[in-house]
Protein backbone atom coordinates (compact mmCIF):
# COMPACT_ATOMS: atom_id res chain seq x y z
CA UNK A 1 0.00 0.00 0.00
CA UNK A 2 1.42 3.38 -1.02
CA UNK A 3 2.35 5.80 1.73
CA UNK A 4 -0.15 8.62 2.07
CA UNK A 5 1.12 11.99 0.87
CA UNK A 6 1.55 14.61 3.58
CA UNK A 7 2.48 18.27 3.42
CA UNK A 8 4.64 20.00 6.01
CA UNK A 9 4.34 23.65 6.97
CA UNK A 10 7.36 25.31 8.59
CA UNK A 11 6.57 28.64 10.24
CA UNK A 12 9.89 28.90 12.08
CA UNK A 13 12.98 27.11 10.81
CA UNK A 14 16.09 27.53 8.68
CA UNK A 15 13.69 28.06 5.78
CA UNK A 16 9.95 28.72 5.96
CA UNK A 17 7.39 27.30 3.59
CA UNK A 18 5.45 24.19 2.59
CA UNK A 19 7.38 20.99 1.94
CA UNK A 20 6.17 17.75 0.41
CA UNK A 21 8.30 15.24 2.32
CA UNK A 22 9.46 14.80 5.90
CA UNK A 23 13.15 14.63 5.05
CA UNK A 24 13.14 18.14 3.56
CA UNK A 25 11.06 19.49 6.43
CA UNK A 26 13.39 17.92 8.98
CA UNK A 27 16.38 19.74 7.49
CA UNK A 28 14.61 23.05 8.09
CA UNK A 29 13.77 22.43 11.76
CA UNK A 30 16.64 20.32 13.05
CA UNK A 31 18.91 22.28 15.40
CA UNK A 32 16.68 25.33 15.06
CA UNK A 33 15.65 26.65 18.50
CA UNK A 34 11.87 26.79 19.04
CA UNK A 35 11.06 25.48 15.56
CA UNK A 36 7.37 25.55 14.62
CA UNK A 37 6.05 23.05 12.10
CA UNK A 38 3.15 20.72 11.46
CA UNK A 39 1.98 18.13 8.94
CA UNK A 40 -1.26 18.28 6.94
CA UNK A 41 -3.13 15.74 4.85
CA UNK A 42 -3.81 18.07 1.90
CA UNK A 43 -1.97 20.88 0.18
CA UNK A 44 -5.01 23.14 0.57
CA UNK A 45 -4.94 22.70 4.36
CA UNK A 46 -1.22 23.40 4.40
CA UNK A 47 -1.64 26.57 2.32
CA UNK A 48 -4.36 27.90 4.62
CA UNK A 49 -2.37 27.10 7.76
CA UNK A 50 0.78 28.73 6.39
CA UNK A 51 -1.20 31.88 5.57
CA UNK A 52 -2.99 32.01 8.94
CA UNK A 53 0.16 31.41 10.97
CA UNK A 54 1.17 28.97 13.65
CA UNK A 55 -0.75 30.29 16.64
CA UNK A 56 -4.08 30.74 14.87
CA UNK A 57 -3.76 27.23 13.45
CA UNK A 58 -3.07 25.72 16.87
CA UNK A 59 -5.96 27.62 18.44
CA UNK A 60 -8.31 26.26 15.79
CA UNK A 61 -7.27 22.70 16.62
CA UNK A 62 -7.73 23.35 20.33
CA UNK A 63 -11.27 24.62 19.75
CA UNK A 64 -12.04 21.43 17.85
CA UNK A 65 -10.72 19.44 20.85
CA UNK A 66 -8.34 17.41 18.73
CA UNK A 67 -5.58 15.74 20.77
CA UNK A 68 -2.07 17.04 20.18
CA UNK A 69 -0.74 13.54 19.49
CA UNK A 70 -3.03 13.18 16.47
CA UNK A 71 -2.17 16.47 14.75
CA UNK A 72 1.61 16.21 14.75
CA UNK A 73 2.26 19.63 16.27
CA UNK A 74 5.94 20.21 17.03
CA UNK A 75 7.11 23.27 18.97
CA UNK A 76 9.57 21.59 21.33
CA UNK A 77 13.15 22.76 20.70
CA UNK A 78 15.04 20.42 18.39
CA UNK A 79 18.63 21.56 19.07
CA UNK A 80 20.77 18.51 19.89
CA UNK A 81 23.53 20.69 21.37
CA UNK A 82 21.33 22.79 23.68
CA UNK A 83 21.73 22.79 27.45
CA UNK A 84 18.93 23.18 29.98
CA UNK A 85 19.53 24.43 33.53
CA UNK A 86 17.33 24.52 36.58
CA UNK A 87 17.55 25.17 40.30
CA UNK A 88 15.62 23.88 43.30
CA UNK A 89 15.29 25.87 46.51
CA UNK A 90 13.49 24.93 49.71
CA UNK A 91 11.74 28.12 50.75
CA UNK A 92 11.65 27.05 54.40
CA UNK A 93 15.31 26.09 54.80
CA UNK A 94 16.77 28.30 52.00
CA UNK A 95 18.77 25.32 50.78
CA UNK A 96 19.46 25.51 47.05
CA UNK A 97 21.04 23.38 44.37
CA UNK A 98 21.23 23.53 40.59
CA UNK A 99 22.20 21.43 37.59
CA UNK A 100 22.64 21.47 33.84
CA UNK A 101 21.57 18.73 31.42
CA UNK A 102 21.59 18.08 27.70
CA UNK A 103 18.25 18.89 26.12
CA UNK A 104 18.38 15.86 23.83
CA UNK A 105 18.63 13.15 26.50
CA UNK A 106 18.49 14.85 29.95
CA UNK A 107 21.97 13.53 30.75
CA UNK A 108 23.50 15.57 33.59
CA UNK A 109 26.46 17.73 32.57
CA UNK A 110 27.09 19.34 35.95
CA UNK A 111 25.40 19.38 39.34
CA UNK A 112 26.07 21.60 42.32
CA UNK A 113 26.17 20.68 45.99
CA UNK A 114 23.47 22.04 48.28
CA UNK A 115 24.10 25.65 49.31
CA UNK A 116 22.66 27.44 52.33
CA UNK A 117 20.87 30.79 52.46
CA UNK A 118 19.97 31.17 48.78
CA UNK A 119 16.95 31.68 46.51
CA UNK A 120 15.73 29.96 43.38
CA UNK A 121 16.70 32.89 41.15
CA UNK A 122 20.22 32.85 42.57
CA UNK A 123 20.43 29.16 41.72
CA UNK A 124 19.19 29.77 38.18
CA UNK A 125 21.68 32.62 37.75
CA UNK A 126 24.60 30.50 38.96
CA UNK A 127 23.47 27.60 36.76
CA UNK A 128 23.48 29.73 33.60
CA UNK A 129 26.93 31.13 34.35
CA UNK A 130 28.17 27.64 35.21
CA UNK A 131 26.92 26.45 31.82
CA UNK A 132 28.67 29.31 30.03
CA UNK A 133 31.94 28.64 31.86
CA UNK A 134 31.66 24.91 31.18
CA UNK A 135 31.11 25.49 27.46
CA UNK A 136 34.19 27.70 27.30
CA UNK A 137 36.34 25.34 29.37
CA UNK A 138 35.34 22.32 27.28
CA UNK A 139 35.70 24.27 24.02
CA UNK A 140 32.14 23.39 23.04
CA UNK A 141 30.51 24.91 19.92
CA UNK A 142 28.08 27.80 20.08
CA UNK A 143 24.74 26.60 21.38
CA UNK A 144 21.61 27.59 23.29
CA UNK A 145 21.11 27.59 27.05
CA UNK A 146 17.55 27.34 28.33
CA UNK A 147 16.35 28.50 31.75
CA UNK A 148 12.79 28.86 33.00
CA UNK A 149 13.75 31.93 35.08
CA UNK A 150 13.35 35.19 33.19
CA UNK A 151 14.81 37.00 36.20
CA UNK A 152 18.02 34.97 36.12
CA UNK A 153 18.35 35.47 32.37
CA UNK A 154 18.04 39.24 32.89
CA UNK A 155 20.69 39.14 35.61
CA UNK A 156 23.09 37.31 33.30
CA UNK A 157 22.52 39.81 30.51
CA UNK A 158 23.17 42.70 32.91
CA UNK A 159 26.14 40.79 34.38
CA UNK A 160 24.79 41.56 37.82
CA UNK A 161 22.67 39.48 40.21
CA UNK A 162 20.14 41.92 41.62
CA UNK A 163 19.52 39.93 44.78
CA UNK A 164 18.60 41.40 48.16
CA UNK A 165 19.70 38.56 50.42
CA UNK A 166 21.06 39.57 53.80
CA UNK A 167 24.71 38.97 54.59
CA UNK A 168 24.81 36.06 57.01
CA UNK A 169 27.40 33.42 57.90
CA UNK A 170 25.12 30.79 56.34
CA UNK A 171 25.07 32.36 52.89
CA UNK A 172 28.71 33.48 52.71
CA UNK A 173 29.55 30.73 50.22
CA UNK A 174 26.61 31.68 48.01
CA UNK A 175 27.60 35.34 48.08
CA UNK A 176 31.14 34.41 47.08
CA UNK A 177 29.78 32.33 44.19
CA UNK A 178 27.64 35.25 43.02
CA UNK A 179 30.63 37.59 43.08
CA UNK A 180 32.71 35.05 41.17
CA UNK A 181 29.96 34.59 38.57
CA UNK A 182 29.58 38.35 38.06
CA UNK A 183 33.34 38.68 37.66
CA UNK A 184 33.35 35.87 35.09
CA UNK A 185 30.60 37.54 33.06
CA UNK A 186 32.47 40.85 33.00
CA UNK A 187 35.73 39.23 31.91
CA UNK A 188 34.40 36.80 29.28
CA UNK A 189 32.49 37.20 26.03
CA UNK A 190 30.34 34.45 24.56
CA UNK A 191 28.13 33.82 21.51
CA UNK A 192 25.69 31.43 23.15
CA UNK A 193 21.95 32.20 23.14
CA UNK A 194 20.28 32.27 26.55
CA UNK A 195 16.55 31.72 26.11
CA UNK A 196 13.47 31.40 28.30
CA UNK A 197 12.07 27.86 28.46
CA UNK A 198 8.39 28.06 27.44
CA UNK A 199 6.91 25.80 30.12
CA UNK A 200 3.29 26.30 29.07
CA UNK A 201 4.05 25.10 25.55
CA UNK A 202 6.74 22.49 26.16
CA UNK A 203 6.13 21.20 29.67
CA UNK A 204 8.68 21.26 32.47
CA UNK A 205 12.26 21.99 31.54
CA UNK A 206 14.35 18.79 31.15
CA UNK A 207 16.58 19.84 34.07
CA UNK A 208 13.57 20.14 36.40
CA UNK A 209 13.97 18.55 39.83
CA UNK A 210 10.35 17.39 39.91
CA UNK A 211 9.67 18.77 43.39
CA UNK A 212 6.73 21.03 42.60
Amino acid sequence: MAKKQKYYVVWKGHQQGIFEDWETCQKQVKNFPEAQFKSFDTYTEAQLAYKEGYWLTIQKYKKENKPTSSINVHTYPQDDTAICVDAACNMATKQMEYKGVWLKNKKIIFQSPVYEGATNNIGEFLAIVHALAWLERENQPTTTIYSDSQTAIAWVRKKKANTKIDHTPENQTVRELIARAEKWLKEHNHNHSILKWQTEQWGEIPADYGRK
